[in-house]
């Protein structure tokens, strides 16, 4: 029995890893769809060069961070309860290189290939697993303090902070290091138009995703006996939350719409557990409208050319999700209870200060020594001809 429930649990959490991996294509169509066409080539080669980054940087330095483990055994031991452990980094890892996919949407059609590729190494060596490892392995006596002082710990099911959060937040400096693309804002005040270059790109990859995220949240509890249903249906309810808030809100925009049920999902990750699946629609329906009217505000009024919009939807949604736990996972509003508003507050005030600060130094540096952005001439024309030596639709070139 103890053997069939080894293998039940690592298939669970396997197929888990193999859902969150797929959410992977999802952000290369998301930004595939955003970007336009003669940056596509990058969007594609750089989600899948960055997994393969923080596989490697995961497995030698960022697990070890997180966790107080390695893997520098022999194959036997690892090997052990069906490879258990190995199949948990999996899942884990899929979640610490969201972080760069993550990123690589703000920065998209003007960042530079290589220092972007060692952001992404130092970040899920180091600067991911740092936060990690107190949320969700008791580094550093942090949650302790925690529920010494309110009662509870900091939670986070499913990584509204310590993934969403964390990955935005980081992406916000780099996005101000590097500055809006060319000719993005005129000096009159002004905006020119860079308009998604392919919405069904874009809303594909959007449902990949949708459909992904459910790995992500239900099969976050590990382990096949501490699978929730609650945690399915809350899932659920924000997507469709945050759907018709971006509907309404967003006016009916197809770009809006379709990062809708992710903005919604990144703020029920953290209490899908705990919630009431009422309450969830509401942390959906509030998620969508802030993700619509931050992104309008961020790039019209305040000039931030975050071309995914990824600070709002990963870092102030994230946010919002951290607070959300606090609130609608408490008894008084439908929830399980044995959450604090007062420890989400102050554990999601550190995840945001975390990702900020190890954002503006890990860009900062890199822009001071190697440099972040193409040059005029690169960046005028694309980053697929200037990186990749090839474009989109080079068959089409060819006949003209």
């Amino acid at each position: 029995m103890e053997a069939l429930k080894q293998g039940a649990d690592t298939l669970f959490i396997l197929l888990g890893a193999v859902m969150v991996l797929a959410m992977h294509a999802g952000f290369a169509f998301l930004e595939l769809g955003t970007v336009r066409r003669k940056n596509q080539v990058n969007a594609l080669v750089k989600i899948l060069v960055d997994f393969s980054i923080s596989t490697v940087v995961y497995f030698a330095v960022g697990y070890g961070v997180a966790y107080g483990t390695h893997f520098f055994v022999g194959a036997q031991e690892l090997a052990a309860k069906n490879g258990y452990e190995l199949v948990k980094f999996f899942f884990l890892l899929t979640f610490a290189a969201a972080i760069p996919a993550i990123i690589s949407g703000g920065i998209a059609e003007r960042a530079r290939f290589w220092p972007q590729l060692i952001a992404t190494a130092v970040i899920v060596g180091f600067v991911y697993p740092f936060f990690e490892g107190i949320a969700w392995n008791q580094h550093f006596g942090v949650q302790a303090w925690l529920k010494h002082l309110t009662g509870a710990e900091f939670h986070d099911f499913a990584g509204s902070v310590v993934v969403h959060a964390v990955g935005g937040w980081i992406a916000l400096p780099a996005v101000m290091l590097l500055g809006a693309r060319a000719n993005r804002y005129r000096k009159d005040g002004g905006m020119s138009a860079h308009p998604p270059s392919s919405i069904p790109f874009l809303a594909l990859g959007a449902w990949i995703l949708t459909v992904g995220w459910f790995g992500f949240n239900v099969m976050s509890a590990q382990t096949l006996d501490k699978i929730s249903g609650l945690v399915a249906v809350n899932s659920l309810m924000a997507m469709v939350g945050g759907t018709l808030a971006a509907l309404v809100v967003g006016k009916n925009d197809p770009g809006f719409v379709h990062n809708g049920p992710l903005a919604g999902l990144v703020a029920v990750c953290a209490g899908s557990d705990v919630m009431h699946p009422f309450g969830a629609l509401v942390v959906g329906l509030v998620a969508g409208a802030l993700f619509v009217s931050m992104f309008t505000l961020t790039q019209n009024k305040w000039k931030i050319d975050d071309v995914l919009g990824v600070w709002p939807l990963h870092g102030l949604c994230g946010t919002w999700g951290g607070l959300a736990a606090g609130l609608f996972g408490s008894q008084a509003l439908g929830g399980l209870g044995g959450v604090s508003l007062t420890a989400q507050v102050l554990g999601t005030v550190m995840g945001v200060a975390w990702a900020a600060v190890g954002g503006l130094l890990v860009y900062g540096t890199l822009k001071r020594t190697l440099g972040l952005r193409l040059s005029q001439e690169e960046e005028y024309d694309g980053a697929d001809l200037s990186i990749h030596k090839i474009s989109a639709t080079p068959d089409r070139e060819a006949s003209w």
